[in-house]
């Protein structure tokens, strides 16, 4: 609306000057659109650049995610910019996806991962973005198009503590080592590692749920799998 009025008061501004012929008229019109554009664009000014009539509003996100190296207990990183301080983070959002995704790399968005005692991996998506305080400012400045401007982003995929960090070029590397002749020994000691695991758990808990006994399975493969990597 403050668009519609700021040319509106700028061609009534000009039409009062040049075509109106009465000197009392044109004035007192030249006055007020005079004072409706310098006002709707004092008001359109201080809306970009101070954000006038909004605020930031903070949401949080929650998704799984996955290696993009999966199975293999990989935390996927690719080192951005020249100071070496940003990281780009690479990821799965389903199993089935064949092509990994990755946080954004630009100047608003900082990435960064944590180790915890999670099961399994989780992006954390924290956004704050310029939205207007309330509906008249948000038919004030109708098509403005800085409703939901971006403020900062932070992505933190929080990793369990058997995945271990890696460059996507180390990685790629592992995984053509791991994936190569060796692979049938590497199921084969896998296998071995998590029935192991699990014997000794059941001996201690025999009354262990099947779902409980598969979240071990997952664990104690993982726990391998990031041994045999850190030994590579």
């Amino acid at each position: 609306m403050i668009i519609i009025l700021m040319f509106g008061s700028a061609l009534a501004l000009f039409a009062s000057v040049m075509f109106i012929n009465q000197r009392s008229v044109r004035i007192v019109s030249t006055l007020i659109f005079g004072i409706l554009f310098v006002g709707s664009t004092a008001v359109m000014t201080l809306n970009y650049s101070q954000h006038f009539g909004m605020k930031q509003e903070t949401t949080v996100t929650r998704q799984a995610v996955y290696s993009a190296a999966a199975p293999l207990p990989i935390a996927i990183y690719q080192p951005v910019g020249t100071n070496g301080q940003e990281n780009v983070l690479i990821y799965k959002t389903n199993q089935k996806q064949k092509k990994a995704t990755h946080t954004q790399a630009n100047e608003y968005t900082t990435s960064k991962m944590k180790f915890t005692n999670r099961s399994t991996p989780e992006l954390k998506i924290t956004e704050t973005r310029w939205q207007f305080k309330n509906s008249f400012y948000r038919y004030l400045f109708l098509w403005s198009g800085i409703d939901g401007t971006l403020v900062r982003r932070t992505n933190v995929i929080e990793y369990p503590h058997t995945f271990v960090k890696l460059t996507a070029a180390q990685a790629q590397r592992l995984q053509k080592k791991m994936t190569g002749a060796n692979n049938s020994q590497i199921q084969a000691q896998t296998k071995s590692f998590v029935s192991a695991k699990v014997q000794a758990a059941m001996v201690k808990q025999p009354n262990m749920s099947a779902h409980q006994i598969q979240q071990l399975s997952q664990q104690a493969e993982q726990e391998f799998l990031a041994q045999l990597i850190r030994k590579n």
